[in-house]
């Protein structure tokens, strides 16, 4: 969501519904200090309300961090989805625009880190629904972006779509550990010379 200050943000979510000021809350707050770090009073009052009300729409603390999780990675789909609208007959467009929205992101994860790299990290149990919706959301993505790579007519779409993968991937990292200089620039240079190097002769 935009960073509209501390009084523009008072202003719209005090117009909110009480669910959707809860997820507000959550969303800062997770992707401020942590999922850990966070209890459930926290939020509460940043959401202006009480832990009863709270619960009443989430039954636990672990249903609100998958519904979160849910919400980004819905936005995410969407990216892909209007990718897709905008370029319906090009699907090399399509995964050059994923790579360009990846990197035109990056300023934002060096000061906050890639939400799901973040939970993952405080998610250790493999069984956690929110862990486990993040599996089936990048599972999905793979899936997507492999079936793009075969439209392109890429002659190894999966090798392509793992490569590009790790590209994506490694890039929200580094930016996020200030390894390397100029990430946004070398990831859509190495994205275009996957896409070239696995084209047909």
């Amino acid at each position: 969501m935009a960073n509209t200050g501390r009084a523009g943000r008072q202003s719209r979510v005090a117009t909110l519904p009480p669910r959707e000021r809860i997820l507000d809350a959550a969303e800062e707050l997770f992707t401020r200090e942590g999922i850990k770090a966070v209890g459930v009073q926290a939020i509460a009052d940043r959401a202006g309300t009480t832990k009863m009300a709270l619960y009443r729409h989430f039954a636990t603390k672990d249903a609100l961090v998958e519904e979160w999780l849910r919400i980004v990675a819905a936005d995410y789909t969407a990216v892909f989805d209007q990718l897709e609208t905008a370029h319906p007959d090009d699907p090399r467009a399509q995964i050059l625009g994923m790579a360009r929205f990846i990197a035109d992101g990056l300023p934002g994860i060096s000061h906050r880190g890639c939400p799901f790299i973040n939970s993952l990290a405080e998610l250790p149990d493999r069984a956690h629904p929110a862990r486990r919706l993040i599996e089936a959301h990048k599972a999905g993505q793979a899936r997507r972006l492999t079936g793009l790579c075969a439209r392109a007519g890429l002659t190894d779409p999966d090798e392509a779509a793992a490569e590009i993968t790790f590209v994506l991937e490694g890039a929200q990292v580094s930016t996020q550990n200030a390894s390397v200089e100029r990430v946004g620039e070398r990831l859509m240079r190495i994205v275009q010379g996957v896409l070239d190097r696995h084209s047909a002769r």
